[in-house]
Parts: structure tokens; sequence; C-alpha cells
């Protein structure tokens, strides 16, 4: 399941990022990339272990911790401290899946069930720069406002496309979900949905409990928790 998630980040803590970043060192983006990522990865990164990753990642994590569409969504078991990349003109990332496994320096390690890309540039700050990710119902190109986030599934192949002006930045970070599986976790997602629009539309209906019930019984058959 692929998602927008808007709003994440508020103006006020997008523009704190931008000012931290035009302050940082960016390094080599190929840095965290796996082996086959680096022949296609060619961006910069702010370094994994700098103190603007580590307070720009607390921001980030902050932030979605209250966020019912992204809890809803991904169902998180643990999120990996988020990073942060800058693509400036020339600069791409061709077509490539994520690592399976990923660990931090901290020596957190996870299954990367869900990628997340969060948007610090606004649209009109570059040209090209599209993240797309391709599944079954063909390539979806998203390029979303600043502090808005595309959630989807880590199994998916994708690529960004070349800036041609402009530098696009971004957060990007992975997260073990309660449910590893996609369908199952999409299926969630909708019976969340449907309980929540019915609870506002009839606050009263018996429905309710019910099917309350159902997602919580269905995620304790499918937690790995």
């Amino acid at each position: 399941m692929m998602l927008h998630i808007p709003n994440v980040l508020t103006p006020e803590q997008v523009a704190r990022c931008r000012d931290v970043m035009e302050k940082a060192a960016w390094v080599d983006g190929d840095s965290t990339a796996g082996h086959q990522s680096r022949k296609v990865k060619f961006n910069l990164q702010l370094p994994e272990r700098s103190a603007e990753t580590q307070e720009l990642g607390d921001m980030v994590r902050k932030a979605l911790a209250p966020n019912q569409l992204f809890v809803s969504a991904v169902l998180p078991q643990q999120v990996l401290p988020p990073l942060f990349n800058r693509y400036d003109a020339g600069m791409v990332f061709g077509s490539h899946v994520d690592n399976a496994i990923r660990e931090h320096f901290s020596g957190i390690r996870i299954r990367t069930d869900v990628s997340a890309t969060l948007f610090i540039s606004a649209p009109e700050d570059y040209d090209g720069g599209e993240l797309v990710i391709e599944d079954t119902f063909g390539s979806h190109a998203v390029k979303l406002p600043a502090g808005d986030m595309i959630v989807y599934p880590g199994t998916s192949l994708h690529h960004v496309t070349p800036i041609t002006r402009g530098s696009h930045i971004a957060s990007f970070f992975w997260t073990q979900s309660l449910i590893r599986d996609n369908e199952k976790r999409a299926l969630m997602f909708d019976l969340d949905m449907s309980i929540m629009k019915l609870a506002q539309d009839h606050p009263d209906h018996p429905s309710t409990v019910q099917l309350t019930s159902i997602y919580h019984n269905l995620l304790r058959q499918w937690s790995e928790t």
C-alpha cells in the first residue's frame, strides 16, 4: 500500500530543517547504500552520526508518534532513526529496492517493511527529482509539498529522476511493522478507517464495538510482537 500523509511537519519545522541543513556539511550518499544501490546512487547525505541528523531525526520521530494516519497505515513496531539526503542538479538515484534489513550505529536493527520519504523541499524549488515507485498497477511519480510524506512497501522497486534545477531535500527512513505482510497491513488500515468513519457518522452505532473487536482480534492473530 502506498499512502500520502500530509502535514507531518509544520511549516516552522520545515523551516528549521532548512536552516540547519544550510549550515551542515554534506557527504557522498553512498555511505548508506547497499552493494547494488551504490552503483546507481548519486546524491548527498547528512552524516549519520552528525548533530544535525540527530536533531532533525528526533524532530521527525516526535512528529510521527501522534500522527494517526501514519500509525494506522504502518502499525509501527520500530522506526529506524531518520536520515536526510539532497539531490542537486545532475544527481539521480537509479532503480533499486531497499535492503531487507537495516542497522543503525546505535545498535537498532530492523526489517524494512515500510519505506518512507518526507519532503523538505517545496515542489517549486526544483525540477525533476520525482520519486517513482513501481507496483502491480504501474509506475507512480511522487513530488509532494514540503512537510508531506509518502509511505510504501519496502519491497517496492523505485528510483529518483534526475534533477535539472534546484535541490530536492528529503528525510528518508524505514519502519518494521507489527504486521509484516503488506496485504494484511492494508486490510487493517481499511478496517481502521471504516471504524473511524462509522464512529464519526454514527457515534452510538453498536457495530462500532463489533468492528473494533474484529480489528483487535486480527491484530492479535497477525502481529509479530
